[in-house]
């Protein structure tokens, strides 16, 4: 029988992953896992690679270093794989793994070099948890040419979907083509295949794939002169329903049907004329977030048809500016739905506020009855520095933030957003006096405001600070 001392370890070549942000010469330094010794007289083993070969030294036999066993992290992150690389064979949570064979072990999986506990090295394997900041990127394999628009024959820019032939194009491109299009047709064609197009919007989920095809391959990218006169072009901010030969059916009616002929249209200004306006047969329409109902999408007037943070459509500013009232007849969305920031009113703080982290929400609200003000008078306040532009807007969760001011049209729920944007910075910017005592001597959360564990652990959302900025992982 072979006995072998305590085990070294040994890494192999390896490819480590790093979280984003990351050098690739950075070393990784927490480990995944261990091997928790059994017997008192060894050490543990921790691996803090995706792929470890654990070595021992036999001198009974004078052969030097060899390989133990080798250790390859899964893909679930909760287990392992062990190949036996030693000549003898293993015990693995009592079953016997011959020379070269894989298991899968997993936390609380005892491993032994040899046949029996005695006279051989016992271990524990144990993962450790998976760390904060952790990303497992699915890595999917596509061909730059299947990711062009077929009018600049580039890479999308903030691409649009048209429908239902469902081909894509650049936004300013397809914004181009759509006015041409209007002009001389009464309907729509798809630049590509020539059908008819009922609708268009833009696609968010093809717009990370071309900024990752634009990562990986600078080459393919514009210049910031191209991009800037394309976004000029850009005219599709929510979805846009066309107007075919054959008329949709709308939700409003507009005058009753007569016994003779029932005709159903999508909006009011495409029966009657309203404000000097009245819809054609190429006239686009927006479909109102809040009532369902329709609009022509004009380009031609200053009335805000598309909230600013999340770019939805929403009607009551444009009837209000048509001089449509809502009726029985007209469904027309209330003031409420949509309004400039100055408009809006807050009585609460809103759920999502401190990634809905309840315990910096109380301690916020504390904060604010220290300030002797309401909350109203405070969120006041702090859009007031926003429009001096004293704030910075980088996390600020809304599109368009360098665009948005205190007259900006918002829907309520991008002005929650912005009321807890503003209470982040209310929190950040209150110095450690003057927060409550039990309040200023917890620790700072290394992940800060992006750590996940606050919203399922409420020991660690009551121990730690996370109103403060990241500084381990992705979100810093």
């Amino acid at each position: 029988m072979v006995k072998l001392k305590p085990i070294t370890v040994k890494s192999e070549p390896v490819t480590v992953k790093l979280e984003p942000g990351e050098s690739s010469d950075k070393p990784v330094t927490e480990p995944w896992a261990k091997l928790v010794r059994l017997d008192s007289k060894q050490v543990d083993i921790e691996i803090r690679v995706d792929e470890m070969v654990i070595c021992s030294e036999n001198k009974l036999l004078s052969i030097g270093e060899r390989g133990w066993c080798k250790i390859t992290r899964n893909s679930d992150l909760c287990s392992g794989t062990l190949q036996n690389l030693s000549s003898t064979a293993l015990l693995v949570d009592g079953t016997c793994v011959e020379k070269d064979d894989k298991v899968v072990v997993k936390c609380g999986t005892e491993i032994i070099s040899g046949l029996d506990k005695e006279g051989y090295l016992s271990y524990r394997f144990r993962v450790m948890a998976v760390p904060e900041g952790y990303w497992k990127h699915l890595k999917i394999p596509i061909d730059s040419e299947h990711a062009k628009c077929s009018i600049c024959l580039h890479i999308w820019h903030d691409v649009v979907t048209v429908a239902p032939c469902l081909h894509n194009f650049c936004n300013g491109c397809f914004s181009e083509w759509l006015k041409r299009s209007q002009k001389e047709n009464p309907t729509v064609p798809c630049p590509q295949c020539r059908a008819d197009v009922h609708f268009v919007g833009r696609n968010h989920f093809l717009r990370n794939i071309e900024e990752g095809i634009l990562e990986s391959d600078l080459s393919l990218k514009r210049s910031n002169d191209e991009l800037a006169l394309l976004d000029g072009c850009a005219s599709i901010q929510s979805n846009l329903v066309m107007r075919t030969g054959k008329l949709p059916c709308r939700k409003r009616p507009y005058l009753p049907p007569s016994e003779e002929e029932t005709v159903e249209l999508p909006c009011l200004q495409c029966g009657s004329r309203f404000g000097g306006f009245q819809c054609n047969q190429s006239t686009s329409h927006l479909q109102c977030q809040a009532c369902g109902g329709m609009m022509p999408a004009r380009t031609d007037i200053s009335v805000p048809q598309h909230c600013v943070g999340c770019d939805r459509a929403f009607c009551w500013a444009y009837w209000r500016a048509q001089g449509v009232l809502p009726s029985d007849s007209n469904t027309v969305c209330c003031r409420e739905n949509f309004k400039p920031i100055s408009g809006h009113f807050v009585t609460r703080i809103p759920l999502l506020t401190h990634q809905s982290n309840r315990f910096e929400q109380d301690i916020t609200e504390r904060c604010i009855r220290q300030t002797g003000k309401t909350l109203q008078e405070l969120i006041s306040d702090w859009i007031l520095k926003l429009d001096k532009r004293e704030i910075d807007r980088t996390r600020m969760p809304l599109n368009h933030a360098e665009m948005i001011t205190s007259g900006t049209h918002v829907c309520n729920e991008c002005y929650d957003k912005l009321v807890s944007f503003l209470l982040y910075w209310f929190r950040i910017t209150t110095r450690g006096f003057a927060l409550p005592p039990d309040v200023s001597a917890r620790e700072d959360c290394w992940y800060g405001h992006a750590c996940r564990t606050q919203n399922h652990s409420e020991e660690h959302a009551r121990k730690r600070n996370h109103v403060c900025r990241p500084t381990r992982g992705s979100g810093m």
